[in-house]
């Protein structure tokens, strides 16, 4: 299979995705570009961003691999980052360049519980001591479980860069790679932050939008922080009762359990054809105007067309959100992504017991 390497200079990537910010953000003098203009920052940004796919999947075996020897129910995952998302990145962070961005290629791990993904954290920790130049060089570690972020949100990100001393591959050296390790229930919280944000129309998993719905998540993320022993989110209630109390007026304001259920009930699945047991991406398009979600299947070796058809749809459905995702398997995919199916259920569960 032929991979994506690097065609353009670091500040020719820089400089488009400046211009991509701009454009997510609607500023007015890009109306005076024209038809190339725009094709040449969609080009550098699509091909910086297809050249993560080689060091993704390389990462994203090691990832498997360890996770399944400390848990054998992990669900790993691996995606590309949406433009939407580098472009609304890139626009709330000036300082930042698209070179330099952390998550453009990025895994997911969802263990059974804190005590695993703990584990997991702690063989990366060791793995790089034991061998610290060779394989990936390990840049930094985010631990928001054990500081938790103001919205909320809970997990461990592990960031890497690739490196190789082969000749075929050192193109893709120092491309970065995000490791996002969660535990079930904080994978179902942040599930939910996604579904409301996508149908509402709002970032808030960005930490912006409706101040009450981002009170009832940073309350959420401090109910589930106490369930599994953890430091509870900054500025919310110390107690159980004060915060099962606020919680439940929280829930009863924005009729949380209502609204989750008409997501779920109001959405179309669509599949464009079979996913046959080779499939190794899947392009799912979530269109929340339709309220319909698009599922289109590809071969390893198809992976250059997903990635044409991902930049396709991206540039043409402004309102859409797209995501080019392995996951082994659709079950996994569903399992891994439940913000594209808006599946809720896990995290009404898990409030229908933190407000008892």
């Amino acid at each position: 299979m032929g991979w994506s390497y690097p065609q353009y200079t670091r500040g020719q990537v820089d400089a488009a995705g400046q211009n991509l910010a701009k454009w997510f953000s609607g500023v007015p003098e890009l109306s005076n570009w024209d038809y190339e203009e725009f094709d040449e920052m969609f080009a550098i940004v699509n091909n910086w961003r297809s050249a993560h796919n080689y060091p993704l999947i390389t990462m994203r075996m090691t990832l498997q691999n360890r996770a399944k020897s400390i848990d054998q129910s992990v669900l790993v995952a691996q995606r590309i980052k949406r433009l939407s998302s580098i472009g609304s990145k890139l626009e709330r962070n000036a300082a930042m360049k698209l070179s330099q961005m952390q998550d453009i290629g990025g895994c997911r791990a969802i263990m059974k519980n804190v005590k695993r993904v703990n584990r997991l954290v702690h063989l990366y920790r060791q793995k790089c001591e034991e061998k610290p130049d060779k394989g990936p060089e390990f840049v930094k570690t985010y631990d928001y479980i054990d500081r938790p972020k103001p919205d909320g949100y809970r997990g461990v990100h592990l960031i890497h860069k690739y490196r190789s001393r082969s000749e075929k591959h050192k193109a893709f050296n120092a491309l970065r790679i995000e490791f996002q390790i969660r535990s079930g229930l904080q994978h179902a919280w942040a599930t939910a932050v996604e579904t409301v944000g996508t149908f509402t129309q709002q970032a808030l998993k960005s930490n912006q939008g409706d101040r009450d719905w981002l009170r009832f998540f940073a309350l959420m993320g401090s109910a589930i922080a106490q369930r599994e022993g953890t430091p509870t989110v900054p500025n919310t209630p110390d107690t159980d009762d004060a915060l099962r109390i606020e919680l439940k007026d929280y829930v009863r304001r924005l009729n949380v359990e209502d609204y989750l259920a008409g997501y779920s009930s109001a959405l179309r699945i669509l599949s464009q054809k079979p996913a046959p047991k080779a499939s190794r991406y899947f392009l799912v398009v979530l269109d929340p105007i339709l309220r319909q979600t698009t599922l289109t299947n590809y071969t390893q070796n198809q992976l250059e067309q997903a990635s044409e058809d991902y930049l396709t749809v991206e540039r043409t459905m402004k309102n859409a959100n797209a995501v080019l995702v392995s996951a082994g398997s659709l079950s996994a995919l569903q399992r891994t992504y439940p913000n594209y199916f808006w599946d809720t259920d896990r995290f009404v569960d898990v409030m229908r017991r933190a407000i008892k």
